[in-house]
């Protein structure tokens, strides 16, 4: 996509005025006042990922155009039936501007905000095509403001908030609804709104993927031990880091890191003390909590409950041995992902958008589907946006019935 990117002026500090809202009557009293407003709410939520276990939000922000920003410390100020009304009546249903919803959808779920409607300023980028579409990357391309993003990671549970914290988060929604109307005007101008308004339809109630049930299976280097007997201490010493994590309600790994866990299970210690000598057994929990991991090491090491190397596979197979056990369908794959290579090079939009891959991996695998009707009708099913059937079946279908000679499909690929 191209458009013309106006200069750039670095931003720092919030042209509208600011409400650090901390009490349960500030924020009546200032949701009073946003609900008198017109327009969408630009939404954004600060959570603590990397310092706390929860994904909780520990400041919500809320802008509507004419009006203050709004700072929200849902630790005090959501603590009385009255204030947490005040804030359902007054967001709850209405048009929301939020980037990278997903993300924050859950968090402001658990405070009891639910959207009426969602533009993704991220989704949206993503479908204009553009290289970047961090918050920082859009703002500068659309409105010609650079943002400060060094406070992106920080521990947004401490007290009190640092100003520039608060700058920060401000300046986050302040941008929103002009960067908005900005997406929307090019999205309308290369006929891709509808497309982005079919995406938007689902955020509001997007749910996070279901954590798996052996989730220490994802440990960083657990997937390199060869013996049940290793994976037992892993397993026992992963439930333990996680139990003691959400009691205290801090980030596993900073309790004891994926390589302790690992060199733990590696050459597992014989005593307590063998344990406590062991250097790449590290962390700030690893000595407080000896007895804890001790106990953890030992159950995994005498434990006749041993898991499997590898979990049995479900759904399709890899699509990484298809072109060994299952070549019809690694010849489609390939055709398919030749056609929409070339589809997401003309109209600008990356592939992952067009079609997700585990969606497109689906029908090359099933070999039962013959022509574009059928393919449509499976594509509709597996939950594909309109758009995406619209932009895709057809091309999908010619692959699958006149695919290219296998050279040709390897240098595609």
């Amino acid at each position: 996509m191209e458009t013309e990117t106006p200069p750039t002026i670095d931003v720092r500090k919030p042209s509208s005025p600011v409400r650090l809202l901390q009490n349960p009557d500030e924020l009546i009293e200032a949701m009073s006042g946003l609900a008198m407003l017109n327009g969408p709410i630009a939404v954004d939520a600060e959570r603590a990922s990397g310092f706390r276990y929860s994904q909780r939000a520990y400041l919500v922000q809320l802008h509507r155009k004419g009006g203050d920003i709004l700072l929200i410390d849902p630790i005090t100020a959501l603590t009385t039936p009255e204030s947490t009304q005040a804030l359902h009546n007054a967001v709850n249903g209405q048009d929301w501007i939020l980037h990278a919803s997903t993300q924050d959808v859950q968090c402001l779920r658990e405070l009891g905000m639910t959207a009426g409607s969602i533009f993704d300023t991220e989704l949206g980028s993503r479908i204009l095509g553009l290289p970047k579409v961090g918050l920082g990357a859009v703002v500068e391309h659309f409105l010609g403001q650079k943002l400060a993003k060094e406070h992106s990671a920080v521990d947004w549970s401490t007290r009190p908030l640092a100003t520039e914290w608060l700058d920060y988060a401000a300046l986050d929604v302040q941008v929103l609804p002009e960067l908005r109307d900005a997406l929307e005007s090019a999205l309308r101008s290369e006929g891709k709104l509808d497309w982005a308004l079919q995406e938007f339809a689902s955020l509001p109630s997007f749910q996070p993927r279901e954590k798996t049930k052996d989730r220490w299976r994802s440990i960083s280097g657990a997937h390199e031990l060869r013996d049940p007997r290793q994976l037992a201490i892993v397993r026992e010493l992963y439930e333990a880091r996680d139990a003691l994590a959400r009691k205290m309600d801090i980030a596993p790994g900073r309790l004891i890191p994926d390589s302790s866990i690992v060199a733990a299970a590696s050459k597992p210690a014989k005593s307590r003390s063998e344990l406590l000598g062991n250097r790449s057994f590290s962390g700030r929990a690893s000595r407080t909590y000896i007895d804890l991991w001790w106990d953890a090491l030992s159950r995994g090491a005498n434990t006749l409950d041993l898991p499997p190397l590898r979990l049995p596979a479900t759904g399709i197979p890899n699509h990484r041995i298809w072109a060994q056990k299952y070549p019809e369908a690694d010849t489609r794959l390939k055709a398919a992902r030749r056609v929409v290579t070339a589809l997401s090079e003309q109209i600008s939009v990356p592939i992952e958008n067009i079609l997700q891959p585990d969606l497109l991996r689906t029908i090359c695998f099933e070999t039962n589907l013959i022509d574009a009707r059928e393919i449509a009708e499976r594509l509709g099913e597996l939950g594909a946006r309109e758009w995406q059937i619209q932009q895709t079946v057809g091309l999908i279908a010619s692959a699958f019935t006149e695919p290219k000679d296998s050279d040709d499909l390897q240098t595609a690929q």
